[in-house]
């Protein structure tokens, strides 16, 4: 990407609507402007102006437009904004008047770039505009806007900078052993690098909470051949997702459905029943229904009433601290309080409906027993991930270094997979540390 000239794009969803923004960025965004509408507006102040074609002298459109000189924009630049009517004709017109007037089309995410490369955004918070585009939920959204704000990136700066002091602080013991500096000095920082390795121990140890929400929270129905898992499943959609027949194995393959539970997105699939089959195509079916089961983040174990308490085993062998038991049928077969292995079962009938609030709370609880935002921004992403762990096992060996050139390395890898992930890493940041510390050379 090159940015030296100026772009423009769609800054709204495409299509006919009341309202679309087109958002310009770069040297020559105010040009632009003062082109299109023959002046330029206060700054940041809606002005009502006639938007003309300077090649053709026509007036394609009176709109809203915003003027927000550099540096305070969101990507750093000049940036202008075009609060256009929502006609397709009136998008062509000022698409082709921008390109006339030397203007190019954005590439995609070429904005936010732009905002980063002007420090106006490091990637967790460039990440969380895109992840607040794509939230469907009230969790997604709130986890969106926290990162967004910053709080991610604060957290992950506030570690490299003090791994960034404890590097210099050993450098400093390496690099200038006759300078006057204080016994011990890179000793004195193993107490510190321990902590921060603590740290970053248990932000690793969230059970994945901030990438679920993100990518959604998957649930699994599990169960006997006709125990009415698919009837369960269009009872909680409210719709008809899945076949359902009295015919057992008619579920074959995993069917899923999105839901907004309570603010958390969540991924509902139905699966084949579990039991012994020498049909080919079934038995793929209850393989996949078993991998979804070891993968799923919460299990709902549906048994039918008319069995109870004498259960199939090869669903009661799925019960564990991530599944849900619950009795179907108990309409015609009603069981009263039941309870299996000490634990109370969700009694419901996805025929009447009955018992399916009770089932919904406490799947919801589960969920947010499991995901609620805690303390700490949650990671989101496994690009983090991965270079949090890189950061954790660097500083694990820095700790156990014979050598202090050794453990200066690995905090140094350790810094570096830190800077990875907010888009920093500066070779400047050691020096000023060095520097203000020990004021080396007097």
């Amino acid at each position: 990407m090159s940015f030296d000239d100026t772009i423009f794009a769609l800054a709204s969803a495409p299509g006919r609507a009341g309202v679309q923004v087109v958002r310009l960025s770069g040297p020559g965004a105010g040009g632009a402007l003062r082109a299109l509408a023959g002046r330029l507006p206060p700054p940041r102040m809606a002005t009502l102006a006639a938007l003309r074609d300077p090649a053709m002298g026509e007036v394609f459109d009176k709109a809203l437009i915003l003027w927000f000189p550099a540096p305070a924009s969101f990507t750093g630049e000049d940036v202008a904004e075009l609060h256009l009517h929502g006609g397709r004709a009136v998008l062509q017109a000022a698409t082709a008047a921008l390109g006339a007037l030397g203007l190019r089309v954005a590439e995609p995410g070429e904005f936010s770039r732009r905002a980063f490369e002007h420090g106006k955004l490091d990637l967790t918070e460039a990440e969380a505009i895109a992840d607040l585009v794509d939230a469907e939920t009230a969790a997604q959204r709130r986890q969106a806007l926290r990162q967004m704000e910053g709080a991610l990136g604060r957290l992950y700066e506030g570690w490299r900078g003090r791994l960034t002091r404890a590097l210099a602080h050993i450098e400093a013991d390496i690099d200038f052993p006759d300078e006057d500096l204080p016994d011990g000095v890179a000793a004195a920082m193993r107490p510190e690098l321990a902590a921060l390795a603590a740290e970053i121990a248990g932000h690793l140890e969230d059970s994945g909470r901030g990438e679920r929400l993100r990518d959604g929270i998957a649930i699994a129905i599990l169960g006997a051949p006709n125990a009415g898992k698919s009837s369960l499943l269009n009872a909680i959609a409210r719709r008809d997702v899945a076949i359902v027949s009295s015919q057992a194995g008619t579920t074959r393959d995993v069917i899923e459905v999105q839901l907004d539970l309570d603010g958390y997105p969540v991924t509902l699939a139905d699966t084949a029943g579990l039991r012994e089959t020498l049909d080919a195509v079934e038995s793929e079916g209850i393989r996949r229904a078993l991998d979804r089961a070891a993968n799923a983040d919460l299990k709902l174990l549906v048994f039918d009433a008319a069995r109870w308490p004498d259960l199939d085993a090869p669903t009661l062998a799925l019960l564990d601290a991530d599944a849900i038991p619950v009795l179907n049928k108990v309409d015609a077969t009603p069981v009263a309080s039941p309870v299996l292995n000490g634990r109370p079962v969700v009694a419901v009938s996805a025929a009447t409906g009955a018992g399916l609030p009770e089932l919904l709370r406490a799947v919801s609880a589960a969920v947010t027993e499991r995901y609620a935002p805690g303390a700490a921004p949650a990671l989101t992403r496994a690009r983090h991930r991965a270079a949090l762990e890189d950061c954790h096992h660097a500083l694990t060996r820095a700790l156990s270094a014979p050598l202090p050139e050794l453990a200066a390395e690995d905090v140094r890898l350790a810094a570096r997979a830190l800077g990875r992930i907010i888009g920093r890493v500066d070779v400047e940041d050691l020096l000023d540390v060095i520097f203000r510390d020990f004021c080396i050379g007097k």
